[in-house]
């Protein structure tokens, strides 16, 4: 599937496409029929694909990488601003265990928004409502409707529901 996905993914990005047919092709890397009202500007990355989830209304700007081996799921209403990356992937820290892999699952929730270049780190859930700043660093959860920002990102207000 990685293979597969990997020659569907340049070809994506290599010709141009409308929209429609750029939402054609990532359901084919997905598995999963998009939904009309998602949007997904190119290019677009992902090292697999199988393994993310996008919800209704979804906004991905573009230059965004997808690293969801670990399982990615974007809840409806979820903006992605452009440059950011959102990693399930991690390898250990022990040298001699260095080449294998930790996966943890990324979950965004309803109407969040992930500000240009934000980074969003294995394990992390961003919950709904919440902005998380540009250029951002995301290792722990992000509450809902909240603000977080900064390297490593910490909450710098609450906003409204």
């Amino acid at each position: 599937m990685s293979t597969r996905n990997q020659r569907l993914v340049q070809e994506l990005n290599d010709t141009p496409h409308d929209v429609e047919a750029t939402r054609t092709l990532v359901s084919q890397i997905t598995g999963q029929t998009l939904d009309a009202s998602v949007e997904i500007r190119l290019p677009f990355y992902t090292d697999f694909g199988g393994n993310l989830t996008i919800g209704k209304r979804v906004y991905v700007s573009h230059n965004v990488m997808f690293t969801d081996l670990g399982g990615i799921t974007l809840a409806d209403d979820v903006l992605i601003g452009p440059g950011a990356s959102l990693l399930t992937v991690n390898h250990q820290a022990d040298p001699a265990h260095r080449h294998d892999l930790d996966l943890k699952p990324i979950y965004i929730g309803p109407r969040a928004w992930i500000g240009a270049k934000a980074l969003i780190l294995p394990g992390v859930t961003v919950g709904a409502n919440a902005i998380v700043g540009a250029g951002a660093v995301v290792t722990k959860d992000v509450p809902a409707n909240t603000v977080v920002a900064g390297v490593p990102a910490k909450v710098i207000k609450t906003i409204g529901a």
